[in-house]
């Protein structure tokens, strides 16, 4: 392989451990989501969206002859562990829960961007194909959160002053 090609599969396989991430941090944001079911009926969309992407890209992989990093989705998953444990106590969690959500597609749109980018250099037309999709339901659901956003945060609001629990 070249070293184009080796950075690609390296730049699939932190795709890959950032997808596991994104469902553990889904799963918990929207296992505490009581009071907002447009947004947890959406974050549940979008977590069969990132099972389909990770098995996209591990489909990926392995048609390069490479695997995913056991490790880098491990490390994925601690890291979205440790923030839903986090937004556990935070008063306005749904708040920044869906805040967190609009910058983490963010991310994960710029890394496919660049991956197709990469691909397409490498003449990996398969792998700017995968990750063109996945791109695609990134945005989609970064559109919702921007859209959606003000929604969510005047009726976290309403909930906090009219004494109900908000948090949830």
């Amino acid at each position: 392989m070249s070293d184009g090609r080796d950075r690609v599969v390296q730049w699939l396989r932190d795709a890959h451990a950032m997808e596991q991430q994104a469902e553990t941090m889904l799963n918990a944001q929207a296992s505490r989501l009581e009071h907002y079911p447009k947004l947890r009926q959406r974050i549940q969309r979008h977590i069969e969206e990132t099972k389909t992407q990770a098995a996209r890209l591990q489909t990926c992989l392995g048609q390069l002859a490479s695997d995913t990093s056991g490790v880098k989705d491990l490390a994925g998953r601690l890291a979205a562990m440790a923030q839903g444990l986090g937004g556990m106590f935070a008063g306005d969690e749904v708040v920044k829960g869906a805040m967190a959500g609009y910058v983490f597609e963010h991310v994960e749109i710029a890394s496919y961007v660049s991956l197709i980018s990469a691909a397409e250099h490498e003449g990996l037309p398969e792998a700017a194909r995968v990750c063109r999709e996945n791109l695609e339901e990134e945005r989609a659901m970064a559109d919702w959160l921007q859209n959606h956003l003000p929604d969510v945060t005047r009726a976290f609001l309403a909930r906090e002053q009219a004494g109900g629990p908000a948090k949830r």
